[in-house]
């Protein structure tokens, strides 16, 4: 590996690769105050993660190698790109800095991530390794995130799934139109699409590996693609690929070439990142709520608003679903209802049982905020 630094410790490199893991955010995504990610008094970077069951901890996240011979002219550690320190861990290196975190109850689990130097099966080979190496010989039996790389052959794929307990593979945006915008070495179809169908071949229901889940990541606003577009694509990777999670990182202006759709966009980073916080709304009301894809609405331009939350949106667009009777609406009716969540739904339904009537949703623990949403929405 050329321009990779020599004579630095584990420490060292540790602070070099995790603090460049940053850029990788899909275990952070900010859906809730207080959830971004925060930099350890020494120098490490945990994370709180997001898990595909929903599950939330604190996660040990490392890069195990920061070179990269591919040109995501998004990402700051692309090829060719000037002024950045280049430094890989070693699989027995990257078990001593994680060991002490699980030793001590400070972490659930690991993710690793890595650039691509070489070819994808040499450098998933570190990453591989290392997990191997905690499951077999320090007999880890926790959370191991491992990134599958664009381009890895299925052998390797498949030994990488088979030591971990999810597995992620980016899908960076919606088409091959719009990821040529991003690169000019990489293959959308072969090597993005084409590993994504077998992840999920690997990890499907009846199969070996089932238990493992998966997860991808837009990278939104990078290109010029549309949010309809992304959701339509979500909708795909839920439906035909049985993808546990899609996470978005917003774009944020300066991280790459001056090329690149995003850097001449119209948005502020504020408005990208408010963009990124609608598109994780729209992935709960696909996951959680019962919507399609083909429910959601858009202003012209095929792009979510950024002033009303899409439930709310899709209530305003059909007032014939409304008002919805507490005392009798199903659990898919509810649900439909701005302000109320899963949880809201379940206790309505509970109450219901016990011959309650409901007159206002703070009766039955309905934080003020939502129960007031919902009341133009509801009656009894």
């Amino acid at each position: 590996m050329t321009g990779i630094l020599r004579g630095l410790d584990t420490e060292d490199k540790l602070r070099i690769l995790s603090q460049d893991a940053q850029y990788d955010l899909s275990c952070s995504c900010g859906e809730l105050k207080g959830n971004g990610r925060r930099r350890a008094q020494d120098a490490t970077w945990l994370y709180p993660a997001s898990l595909p069951n929903g599950g939330r901890g604190i996660l040990f996240k490392t890069l195990v190698n920061n070179a990269c011979g591919n040109d995501c002219l998004y990402c700051p550690l692309r090829a060719g790109r000037d002024g950045t320190r280049r430094c890989a861990l070693s699989p027995e290196e990257t078990v001593e800095a994680f060991t002490p975190y699980w030793k001590a109850g400070a972490v659930f689990g690991i993710f690793l991530t890595s650039g691509v130097c070489g070819n994808a099966d040499e450098s998933m080979a570190r990453m591989i390794a290392a997990a191997e190496l905690l499951r077999k010989r320090e007999g880890f039996r926790g959370h191991i995130h491992l990134k599958l790389l664009p381009g890895a052959s299925d052998a390797a794929m498949e030994k990488a799934i088979s030591l971990a307990s999810a597995v992620s593979l980016n899908i960076e945006t919606a088409g091959a139109g719009h990821f040529a915008k991003l690169t000019r070495r990489k293959d959308y179809l072969g090597g993005i699409i084409a590993p994504l169908k077998r992840m999920a071949a690997l990890t499907a229901k009846g199969t070996r590996y089932a238990r493992v889940k998966t997860s991808t990541q837009f990278i939104v606003g990078a290109s010029d693609e549309t949010d309809r577009e992304v959701v339509r694509y979500c909708g795909g990777l839920y439906e035909r690929l049985g993808m546990h999670r899609v996470y978005f990182s917003a774009y944020q202006r300066g991280l790459g070439d001056g090329s690149l759709p995003g850097e001449r966009s119209g948005r502020t980073n504020e408005e990208l990142l408010a963009r990124e916080h609608r598109l994780y709304q729209v992935d709960f009301l696909l996951r959680k709520y019962g919507f399609g894809a083909e429910e959601i609405g858009y202003d012209e331009a095929g792009n979510l608003r950024l002033d009303i939350d899409p439930k709310e949106e899709w209530a305003r667009r059909h007032p014939e679903a409304f008002p919805v009777r507490l005392g009798s609406a199903g659990k898919e009716q509810l649900l439909r209802v701005p302000g109320i969540g899963p949880v809201a739904a379940r206790r309505i339904l509970a109450a219901r049982k016990t011959g309650t009537r409901i007159r206002d949703l703070e009766e039955i623990g309905v934080g003020r905020a939502l129960a007031q949403k919902a009341r133009r929405w509801v009656e009894a």
